[in-house]
């Protein structure tokens, strides 16, 4: 057998990647929602995502050459576009992306047949086992626990982020962005010894500090949880 033979594989392999849902084609509202949630000022480390462009109006003339350059900038690597119409596949091609349509193909609500009960969707799966940090976390850095808890037992500077699938615990002073519960899991909570986040999220429900924080809180073991997908923050023992 030549060496040529043995240069490659081709193997089966299942990726667990995030999806961004556009809601937008204004491409300076989305930059503000962007800059609101994760910051600016740095580059962040890339993380796989799949570009979900299925609820806008029309997809087909969205700025995509402007658009993904902005997502990157932010540590959104789009490596996929999602929509139900194949037309989208050809700008995907141009771009460099796979194209992927949706899970339901879309239908005319006039020939759509009535919808039949259909079994609640699965809860998120819940994270197993724990990354834990022992370093600070400098702005610009971000961690990413994936499917499992983060624990951090140094400080989270403002302009650092960190990522969990499940719970975060942080046994120092939380000044950065802190994101549980990143693949959808509602259960998740945020633990911190010192409350000072610029940003807070649970399962994709998130709240910036833009004023300053209650003193029952402020600078003290705090929680943050949802409830009634509204998040909750309150110290801890209370």
């Amino acid at each position: 057998m030549s060496p040529a033979a043995n240069a490659f594989d081709i193997k089966s392999a299942s990726l667990d990647l995030l999806a961004l849902l556009l809601r937008t084609d204004d491409l300076e509202e989305l930059s503000q929602a962007l800059d609101a949630r994760f910051g600016t000022g740095h580059d962040a480390p890339a993380e796989a995502f799949v570009l979900d462009v299925e609820a806008l109006p029309a997809p087909a003339e969205l700025d995509y050459g402007r658009l993904l350059p902005m997502l990157s900038r932010r540590g959104i690597r789009a490596v996929a576009l999602r929509h139900p119409s194949t037309a989208l596949a050809g700008i995907a091609s141009q771009f460099g992306l796979a194209y992927t349509s949706s899970a339901t193909p879309a239908r005319s609500a006039q020939n759509a047949p009535e919808p039949a009960d259909k079994p609640a969707a699965p809860e998120p799966a819940p994270a197993t086992g724990a990354m834990i940090v022992d370093r600070p976390v400098r702005a610009g850095q971000q961690i990413y626990a994936k499917g499992c808890d983060l624990i951090v037992l140094a400080m989270v500077s403002a302009g650092a982020e960190v990522i969990a699938d499940g719970n975060i615990h942080i046994y120092a002073p939380l000044r950065g962005r802190a994101l549980a519960g990143a693949r959808g899991n509602a259960g998740a909570r945020i633990f911190a010894r010192n409350m000072e986040a610029e940003l807070v999220s649970i399962a994709g429900v998130y709240r910036t500090i833009e004023q300053a924080l209650p003193d029952s809180i402020l600078g003290k073991p705090t929680q943050i949880y949802l409830e009634n997908e509204r998040l909750v923050m309150t110290a801890l023992g209370e």
